[in-house]
């Protein structure tokens, strides 16, 4: 490991600032990728009804898992034997019960001891917020101050709500953006349904209130999954039924798992309620199903995380990029590989659509570098997006572009400028699939000597981009065309003919504009040189211009 990094490992287990407090955390930190957060809400199976054991729950601080306090509770009023005092918005040791001080064993105690297992180097944390009987209204942001008025009054008398300050998706909100200042907020798990029907209208209802805080915290929907659990239905139970309508939130949400509660046993006094047996191995499902869809990678360099204040385990920030060459200015003539963009960042060096680097490979912002059956490529390139290159042009001259590139739709193109200023040819893609790459031809240009600013911009989706290569145009003698007459009269005319860059390839006399445009459809040379496109100009008179097409 460098110095560099292990004096990062060093400033991050320093701290920035002190005190206990999650509050401290440096202006200039960035959250620990490898302190992992998720959100646990719903009613009153997720708030804890399993029997607490203490010399087996409480008697030590569970291994790399703790909790941000939703609420305020002192040692004597929780549950079982415990001595830990929590207050709100602060972190400890995830010491059931974690909801409310009354609660008991939630399946949110197992699911997270069993991440932290299943993912060594990781620290797992809870934001715990549920409400015994309460219906998906009560996390609604827009519904839930109606609801306690109404059908929810007799809960709001009974007070449970005041430990969230009687706005749970308020609570939800406030503690989840104090947590990703330290962490990454990697996830959702909801158990809900009872007090409900799991209609259309309940799905709508419980996607929006995920959805609500996705948006309020800048989140990626595709990134941070939602798994709800299945009802009770062993025995004898109250709501087996709704377990379709739970199954069928999958239609929802982008990334959506479902933790079975087949052959888990309820606790023997009501129909509703899992026995401790139960809620353990619920949430050890919930653990299951997380695993499959989040990302499991760990970040060596990140330092551990401080159980007792995850804000003095933050990362110092990167500083910024400089704009300019990834290594050096690329010659030209020469390939630019177009995984080597400039330096700088977004909207400097490069534009991209998707967040993340989706191959994974080389570098570690948004643009997709990936790596197929051959080198190095950046792949997924979607319309409007760009990448610059600063390049140094060995002498003034014309050169001809081509790009080695791949797609399977022969539509998706890209189109350069230099400077600013476009140059050369669309480039398409042959459409023989993103494993087969094939030299396309981008044309030509005229350039200066010195360093410039190539920009590659995608013109059409889906299009791999290997590199980009100029080659110089060696300086050709005039072609001379066959049967010029030998004696000019006074009804011949001098021609001249160029290509459609502009670069004039020869002169010659001619009796008129189609004796002159017949002599260079018979000249096999300007054929081969020209690609069959010539335009035929009568010398002293640029009016008189005309196109000629030959077809082999």
């Amino acid at each position: 490991m460098s110095v560099e990094r292990n004096l990062k490992k060093f400033m991050a287990l320093a701290g920035v600032a002190a005190g206990l407090s999650m509050f401290a955390v440096g202006a200039n930190a960035a959250p620990n990728p490898n302190f992992h957060i998720y959100i646990a809400y719903g009613q009153s199976n997720m708030a804890g009804n399993g029997d607490i054991v203490p010399s087996e729950d409480q008697a030590e601080a569970p291994k790399n898992f703790i909790m941000l306090a939703s609420h305020n509770a002192n040692a004597s009023q929780r549950s079982g034997k415990t001595n830990q005092s929590i207050k709100t918005g602060e972190w400890y040791p995830a010491i059931p019960p974690m909801f409310h001080p009354f609660e008991n064993l939630s399946p949110a105690d197992y699911f997270g001891r069993a991440m932290a297992d299943s993912l060594p180097g990781v620290t797992v944390g809870i934001i715990p917020v549920a409400i015994g009987a309460v219906s998906i209204r009560a996390f609604d942001k827009d519904q839930y101050e109606a609801y306690f008025r109404g059908d929810g009054k007799d809960i709001m008398n009974w007070g449970w709500p005041k430990d969230y300050d009687n706005n749970p998706p308020g609570r939800i909100l406030e503690l989840a953006k104090k947590a990703k200042e330290v962490g990454v907020i990697k996830g959702f798990i909801f158990h809900q349904g009872e007090s409900d029907g799991t209609d259309a209208n309940w799905r709508k209802t419980v996607y929006k209130t995920y959805k609500d805080v996705i948006d309020a915290l800048g989140l990626d929907e595709n990134e941070v999954p939602f798994v709800a659990g299945e009802l009770l239905q062993e025995g004898q139970n109250c709501c087996s039924s709704k377990n379709g309508g739970i199954a069928q939130l999958k239609q929802n949400f982008k990334k959506f798992g479902l933790a079975s509660s087949k052959g888990l046993q309820g606790n023997g006094k009501d129909p509703y309620h899992f026995g401790r047996a139960g809620v353990i191995e619920l949430g050890k499902r919930y653990c299951s199903e997380m695993l499959k869809l989040i990302d499991k990678t760990i970040d060596p360099d990140a330092p551990p995380v401080n159980l007792v204040d995850p804000s003095q385990s933050t990362v110092p920030d990167e500083p910024p990029e400089e704009y300019g060459p990834y290594t050096d200015p690329i010659e030209i003539p020469g390939k630019v590989e177009a995984e080597n963009y400039n330096k700088g960042g977004a909207d400097k060096a490069y534009y991209d659509l998707s967040k993340g680097n989706e191959g994974g490979k080389l570098r570690k912002n948004d643009v997709d570098i990936y790596q197929p059956n051959m080198g190095i490529v950046v792949g997924h390139c979607q319309k409007s997006e760009w990448l610059k290159y600063t390049v140094n042009v060995k002498a003034d001259g014309d050169y001809g572009i081509t790009a080695n590139v791949a797609g399977d739709n022969a539509t998706g193109s890209i189109v350069l400028y230099m400077d600013d200023k476009r140059i050369g040819d669309e480039m398409v893609n042959e459409g023989k699939g993103f494993d087969t790459f094939s030299i396309v031809d981008g044309g030509k240009v005229s350039l200066k000597a010195g360093e410039h600013e190539l920009k590659i911009e995608i013109a059409n989706d889906w299009i791999d981009i290997d590199y980009i290569e100029f080659k110089e145009i060696s300086a050709q003698p005039p072609i001379g065309i066959k049967n010029i007459r030998f004696s000019m009269t006074e009804a011949e005319s001098s021609y001249s003919v160029f290509d459609m860059q502009g670069i004039k390839l020869s002169s010659f006399t001619a009796k008129g504009m189609n004796e002159a445009m017949n002599l260079v459809r018979e000249n096999a040379k300007l054929r081969k040189q020209a690609k069959g496109v010539f335009f035929v100009r009568k010398n002293g008179e640029k009016s008189l211009t005309k196109k000629v097409v030959i077809h082999e």
